[in-house]
């Protein structure tokens, strides 16, 4: 199987094709990076893709909602389950910004964490 991707590591943007095995799914080789990181982007999406989340969550006390983040990313196919537990996710003012809204998220070991104060 081959599929083109765009890293986005730097401003370059390479545009790299990636060939894997049809079976094992192993990275059989990866051109059109200028550098070593986009071979390293280039091997983590296509065998483990990870995204950051972003999210909203009431807060009691304010009429405004906190906005939250992971921590790290977190596996791509789990971003929905993340979403899932943000729905029952409440927090009480005042917040600080960094502060752990729900640690190890579905069990990836990356924490939800505040991105302002509140």
């Amino acid at each position: 199987m081959t599929q083109q991707i765009t890293c986005i590591n730097c401003p370059v943007g390479c545009r790299m094709t990636v060939t894997q095995d049809d079976t094992t799914k192993e990275i059989l080789s990866i051109e059109g990076n200028t550098c070593p990181r986009g071979k390293a982007y280039a091997q983590q999406e296509c065998t483990l893709p990870l995204r950051m989340v972003t999210a909203v969550i009431p807060a009691e006390g304010s009429e405004t909602p906190l906005s939250v983040k992971t921590a790290a990313p977190v596996p791509k196919h789990m971003i929905n389950d993340v979403m899932k537990a943000l729905q029952n996710a409440r927090v009480k003012a005042p917040v600080a910004i960094g502060q752990v809204i729900l640690p190890d998220v579905c069990g990836t070991g990356v924490n939800i964490i505040a991105t302002r104060p509140l």
